[in-house]
């Protein structure tokens, strides 16, 4: 079966280029070809396991004549909730276990299902311990509080890019949302459906060391367009800035070697000092989430 499947995608590939290579039908064999290799790649950036999961699915479907592209999709989706839950077994091979997915009344939650769907929400185990450990200090200073993890790292292989991160890729580091406040302090809710890209804006006359570069390869997006869509809630300055003293301090003490946020919330929330440093003008911001680190 194993055998069959390995020669029906090879047979598929192979015909294709074969195809575009004679110029026999070479723009709907070109074109096939391209969504084969374009589905790929994508998977393969986007979840580590999807795009081996997608040549799985080509090798299944044409062992058993699976007809239409809803019964292929069936056997995808299936394939791949398979290899996610395998994922989970094997991932403490390599040195990293995953974040909780249903994580019950703990106050450490992953601030979307997105995360673990994409299998972006492993870590190391110093990491785990010390998001736990942060996530219940919070919610003894300011009962009810929920921290919220965002992107992780990729379950296997040391050096695979997380995009658009350009250091999520050894299971040391760990993003975290910011808290707010509408009214009230709200807990286990962000501006943004992800997390990310709700970004504070800076005060007048506030460090910005990337104001006027216009950098051609760049993951620093500022995505105008998106912000008016978030949510209208305030960044609670007050619990924020307990988070990242407490990654200075007793985090620090756990392994933490660095916490990346933007110099201007660093000064606004006055913890601009020790560990906290700014991440480049190439590097996705970071006033929309806390990034922190352990050391190897």
């Amino acid at each position: 079966m194993e055998r069959r499947a390995v020669l029906c995608v090879t047979k598929s590939m192979t015909g294709l280029i074969v195809n575009v290579v004679n110029e026999k039908r070479s723009y709907r064999a070109g074109a096939a070809l391209a969504r084969k290799v374009l589905f790929l790649v994508v998977l393969t950036l986007l979840t580590q396991i999807g795009g081996i999961v997608f040549l799985a699915t080509i090798g299944v479907s044409c062992v058993a004549k699976i007809p239409g592209r809803l019964a292929w999709l069936a056997v995808f989706l299936s394939l791949y909730a398979a290899a996610t839950v395998a994922a989970h077994q094997v991932a403490p091979l390599f040195g990293r276990v995953p974040l909780p997915c249903f994580s019950g009344n703990t106050p450490l939650k992953l601030q979307s299902p997105l995360y673990c769907v994409l299998n972006r929400n492993y870590v190391t185990g110093d990491v785990l311990r010390v998001a736990d450990a942060l996530s219940r200090h919070m919610a003894g200073a300011f009962p009810g509080t929920v921290t919220l993890a965002l992107d992780a790292n990729f379950p296997f292989l040391d050096g695979f890019p997380l995009l658009p991160h350009l250091s999520h890729n050894d299971g040391r580091k760990l993003d975290i949302a910011f808290y707010y406040r509408g009214k009230a302090a709200m807990n286990g809710r962000t501006r943004s459906p992800i997390g990310n890209f709700a970004f504070e804006q800076a005060s007048a006359g506030a460090p910005l060391p990337c104001d006027g570069r216009n950098d051609l390869l760049t993951f620093r997006w500022n995505l105008g367009f998106l912000q008016p869509l978030f949510a209208d809630w305030h960044l609670d300055e007050e619990r924020t800035k307990a988070a990242v003293q407490w990654l200075s301090s007793d985090g620090r003490k756990m392994g933490v070697e660095k916490i990346f946020i933007e110099p201007h919330l660093a000064k606004r929330l006055a913890v601009d000092d020790g560990i906290v440093r700014f991440q480049g003008c190439r590097a996705a911001r970071h006033d929309d989430h806390i990034h922190f680190q352990v050391a190897e």
